[in-house]
């Protein structure tokens, strides 16, 4: 190894200083936050002054009504560009992953089809082809074997005949 390890308590130290400094950068954050939230308010909300009569005070509600409904549509066009915005990502990201390649493939189902329908679906329904395997199969005539009558004979006496060892090695040398 040509690169010097670094040691646990060193390795350890600059951690904690990387941490430090992170955290008193979220803290100044949060503080800048605060003042930013602040001022605004101080902005777009100024200091409630009531007057006496009932008439200014229809006025003033009037017009915080009015405040109101700019602020719900301000905050609908909000949430309809945020929306917009993730569908965008939420498509670009499956652009992506075609691209890449990667997706899963869903399970398969099995499914029963004969050989025409196979072939019907895969060459479309212009070609009729007809896939009859059992016409191309060889025939073969089956030997029918005949007993001699010797052979049959009494039924009981085979029987007898081929009771015990004897007669199975009887069998045996019959046959071969």
């Amino acid at each position: 190894m040509s690169e010097k390890m670094m040691t646990s308590s060193r390795r350890h130290h600059l951690k904690s200083l990387v941490l430090s400094i992170a955290f008193n950068l979220l803290d100044a954050e949060a503080k800048q936050l605060a003042v930013d939230k602040e001022a605004y308010m101080n902005e777009h909300s100024p200091a409630l002054d009531l007057p006496g009569p009932t008439q200014e005070l229809q006025e003033l509600c009037k017009k915080l009504h009015q405040q109101i409904d700019q602020v719900d549509e301000e905050r609908y066009d909000f949430n309809a560009k945020v929306a917009k915005s993730d569908k965008e990502i939420e498509d670009l990201k499956i652009k992506v992953v075609d691209l890449k390649g990667k997706f899963k493939k869903p399970a398969l189902k099995k499914v029963r089809m004969s050989a025409d329908a196979m072939l019907q679906a895969l060459l479309g329904s212009k070609h009729k082809v007809s896939m009859d395997l059992r016409a191309n199969l060889k025939q073969v005539k089956k030997e029918v074997k005949e007993e001699s009558a010797e052979q049959v004979g009494d039924w009981r006496k085979n029987i007898e005949d081929k009771a015990g060892m004897d007669g199975r090695k009887k069998m045996f040398e019959s046959e071969a």
